[in-house]
Parts: C-alpha cells; sequence; structure tokens
C-alpha cells in the first residue's frame, strides 16, 4: 500500500498539509522505517543524512553536555519531522535525536529532500512554519527548566509527550525521565509518586498512564498552554508561499 493511500489517516500531519503536487516530489523517495525506543536517529555534530516523518512515536531532541549529561529541549511526533533543526539545507546537527518510544516513520535523503525544497515555494513556507513552532518549544522550554519548579515541568512533559504519542498510557523508565528532565532518578522518582499520590498518574514498572488529563493540565505550568497554542496556530497556518 503506498504512502499517499495511507497519509491521511495514519501517516505524519505535516506530510498530510502539503498540496498534492508538492507531496508528489516527496513520495517517490520516501521509505518506511521502524525504529525502537533508545535508538539515535542522529547525534550532534554529525552530519543529517536522513529526514524522517515520525508515524507513531516520539523523538526527542536533546541537548548533550561534554561530561555526558544531557536535557531534553524539543519533543516531536506525527505532527513533525526530525532532521531539519540545523537549517533547511540539512547540515550538522545541533542536537540528539533519540526515539522515546518504538516508533515508525517515512524517510527521505536529506539531499532529495533539499531538492524537493528547493522546487517548491509551498514546501518551505510550510517547512517555515513548522521550524517557527519548533524553535518556540526549544525557547519555552529553556526558560521552563530555568524558571519552573519541577513537579510542574513534569506535568507539562508528561502532557506534551501524550500529545504526540496520541495514547494514555507509555512506557518510559526513571532512566527516560531523569534524562529529559535534566534532574536524577531518585528526584523523578519523589515527583511521580506526588502526582500519583493526587490522582493524576498511574505507575507500574516502567510506565507511565494519565489518569486526570484536566487535574494534570492545572498542575502543569503555563508553559504547555503556550507552546500548544503557538505550535497549533503555526501549523494551521494556509499554505501559502
Amino acid at each position: 500500500m503506498s504512502v499517499a493511500q495511507n497519509i491521511d489517516t495514519l501517516g505524519n500531519k505535516w506530510l498530510a498539509a502539503l498540496p498534492a503536487k508538492d507531496f508528489g516530489l516527496l513520495e517517490p523517495h520516501l521509505t518506511d522505517v521502524e525504529f525502537e525506543r533508545g535508538v539515535t536517529l542522529h547525534d550532534a555534530g554529525e552530519d543529517v543524512g536522513q529526514v524522517y516523518f515520525p508515524t507513531e512515536g516520539v523523538v526527542s531532541l536533546m541537548t548533550v553536555l561534554r561530561g555526558g549529561a544531557s536535557v531534553e529541549t524539543a519533543a516531536i511526533g506525527r505532527e513533525g519531522l526530525v532532521g531539519v533543526t540545523c537549517g533547511p539545507m540539512n547540515g550538522r546537527a545541533v542536537s540528539r535525536a533519540v526515539a522515546q518510544t518504538d516508533g515508525a516513520a517515512y524517510c527521505v535523503d536529506a539531499n532529495r529532500f533539499s531538492a524537493a525544497l528547493h522546487a517548491s515555494a509551498e514546501m518551505r513556507h510550510a517547512l517555515a512554519c513548522y521550524t517557527e513552532s519548533l524553535f518556540a518549544q526549544v525557547q519555552q522550554t529553556a526558560a521552563c527548566n530555568a524558571l519552573h519548579k519541577l513537579e510542574s515541568r513534569f506535568a507539562r512533559w508528561l502532557l506534551t509527550f501524550q500529545d504526540r504519542a496520541d495514547t494514555r498510557s507509555f512506557e518510559l523508565t526513571q532512566e527516560q525521565l531523569a534524562d529529559m528532565l535534566g534532574v536524577r532518578r531518585a528526584t523523578v522518582s519523589e515527583v511521580s509518586a506526588a502526582l500519583e499520590e493526587r490522582g493524576l498518574i498511574r505507575r507500574s514498572r516502567g510506565r507511565i498512564e494519565i489518569a486526570d488529563r484536566r487535574g494534570l493540565e492545572g498542575a502543569a505550568c503555563e508553559c504547555y498552554r503556550t507552546i500548544r497554542a503557538v505550535t497549533q496556530a503555526l501549523m494551521d497556518l494556509p499554505r501559502k508561499p
């Protein structure tokens, strides 16, 4: 079954929003790939050779320091694409892209993607809208990490993750959560226990379920609503060059 047959129901929202003629520039070159949780799609400093359009799962962009510590600066799901955060010509990556869940994506060679961008003003506009929304997410996350309490940050992160994973229950280890939030595992355990006591989440070994979405939104800081509003506004813009 071709990509075009699946794109509206099972596919990537960024691709689905492209006009048919512009999508046609990419369709012959798209391949289906699957990835497992923990796989690195590209690392900081590497040349970006592939562009991924997730159809399932969540990919985190991680800023990694020289000593090995890392923190998540953005999350990408079906709404976006991975591999263009260093610019439309796909130079060197400035962050590590890590799959936080098992997932799937369409994949295209970076040079093919650049050629399609060169040929399509509509596609360049769509990419500009998406990269602006991604940049807004990175900026807001930086402010959130610096200024807000961990419990509010954790609630914000779970909601953002759910929006992209399209599920209320997901496999997440304390080590993953600690890496993404830039804290110790013991601290993650304390905060998640507090949210569970309030009935907002349920925990089991290696899994978290959102039990009260509305309550979790109340526990989250303003950054969740800001990021969601900006993302929706930019992704809903008319596809005009």
